[in-house]
């Protein structure tokens, strides 16, 4: 089955988003980490600390920014407890990694906190 355009644009933001990451000294540990509550794109390791990424590509960094909203981090949270229940009792924090139409990468550390 062949990606479609838009899937294809996100993979390849994805990839953008973990090289750049262990460029930055991070550590991948898993990439489109899947469960029933939602989907982490990139989880890494800061030192010791659990990185759950959100990898998001538009045309123009700020409106990438604005499309990680309440209902989006309340998905990515509840995906990183079903992670952490596992029995990681690492720090943990959220972040953001931008990507625009040309390339360009913004990386919003500790870009909000778990969703009570």
């Amino acid at each position: 089955m062949c990606a479609s355009p838009k899937q294809s644009v996100g993979k390849n933001a994805e990839q953008t988003a973990a090289i750049f990451l262990q460029n930055q000294g991070l550590r991948i540990i898993a990439q489109n980490y899947h469960c029933r509550r939602g989907e982490i794109d990139i989880i890494a390791e800061d030192g010791g600390t659990l990185v759950f990424v959100e990898v998001r590509q538009r045309r123009k960094l700020p409106d990438a920014a604005e499309s990680i909203n309440a209902r989006k981090q309340a998905k990515l949270t509840a995906a990183a407890a079903h992670y952490l229940a596992r029995g990681d009792s690492r720090p943990c924090r959220f972040d953001a990694v931008l990507v625009d139409s040309r390339n360009e990468v913004r990386w919003l550390r500790a870009a909000f906190d778990a969703a009570e």
